[in-house]
């Protein structure tokens, strides 16, 4: 669904420039930036597939929007200055609510997973997004907004706009910002801690654009210089395939499903990484089994099984 205004089209010739430019900061030393040819050529073409896998099911969200929007509750006009202040917050609640979700329950991490797939952290990591985020479903979620009264256009404007946000984020370029920012809003700092496969950080900082809804509900967790952020999934992918980056997860839930039929349900709605027979480990697993193991020297590398 596209609004006249589109925050992210306008930002596009951006994120390929400041790409460019971080990737020549870190080549003359001047900022700290690690690319990969291989790896950014998968984020980009993740990004443009994403794109594409768009334009499929953007009839149908843009269908379901409206009809609730048929039904609101209330009209909320997009000419009020409340109305915006309104729908920043509530929509960056529904993505916190949205995140969460793509990471605690399997089959919505299998279509965001790909996103935390590269083990470099770069603004390239940004445009490395889902092809299969519509058949998932996860658009459902900010179809309350328009039930509430906010009019589609702004709520897409609105989901715009903390894409773009969130672009800047995917970088150690910049390390800490000023204390009362990194109090209220998401960083690079706090986003790091994100897409690291640390122990400690697995789960953490769920924000979009604020980062009070992790310190409100127990899931905030902040960068530690004695704990450097180690990037990618806790099992890496062997590969630079892009159809494998995309789908690996998909194909697992199948195989398992298929082996396990009487556990089917745990498999597609269980934590990523639960087994029938405790032959794996989920998240929690993994963050147990590491707050038992015997402190390590700062730096020390702890694989996660």
């Amino acid at each position: 669904m596209k609004a006249e205004f589109d925050p992210v089209t306008l930002a596009t010739p951006f994120f390929i420039l400041s790409i460019i430019l971080e990737i020549v900061l870190a080549r003359m030393g001047k900022a700290q930036a690690r690319y990969e040819a291989k790896d950014t050529a998968v984020s980009l073409g993740m990004g443009l597939g994403s794109t594409v896998a768009g334009v499929f099911t953007a009839g149908l969200v843009f269908a379901a929007t409206v009809w609730v929007y048929e039904h609101r509750l209330f009209t909320i006009p997009m000419t009020a200055i409340w109305a915006w202040v309104a729908i920043f917050l509530l929509e960056d609640l529904t993505y916190y609510v949205f995140h969460r979700v793509s990471h605690e329950r399997r089959f919505w991490w299998a279509s965001h997973v790909n996103h935390h797939s590269s083990q470099h952290y770069n603004l390239s990591t940004a445009l490395r997004q889902t092809w299969t985020g519509g058949v998932a479903g996860t658009w459902l979620l900010w179809l309350p907004l328009a039930w509430l009264g906010f009019p589609p256009a702004m709520i897409a404007i609105q989901k715009g706009i903390s894409l773009v946000y969130q672009y800047w984020i995917h970088t150690e370029a910049i390390r800490r910002l000023p204390r009362w920012f990194e109090a209220v809003f998401n960083t690079p700092s706090h986003h790091r801690v994100h897409h690291a496969r640390n122990p400690l950080y697995l789960d953490k900082n769920y924000a979009g654009i604020l980062i009070i809804w992790d310190r409100m509900f127990g899931t905030f967790q902040p960068e530690l210089d004695e704990e450097p952020c180690r990037y990618g999934l806790v099992k890496n992918m062997a590969t630079f395939n892009i159809l494998r980056v995309a789908f690996h997860e998909w194909a697992g839930i199948v195989q398992d499903v298929v082996r396990h039929p009487r556990h089917a349900l745990g498999y597609i709605l269980g934590p990523p990484g639960w087994s029938h027979d405790g032959s794996r480990e989920t998240s929690a697993m993994i963050k147990a089994r590491a707050a038992e193991e015997p402190a390590q020297p700062a730096g020390a590398i702890r694989e996660a099984a």
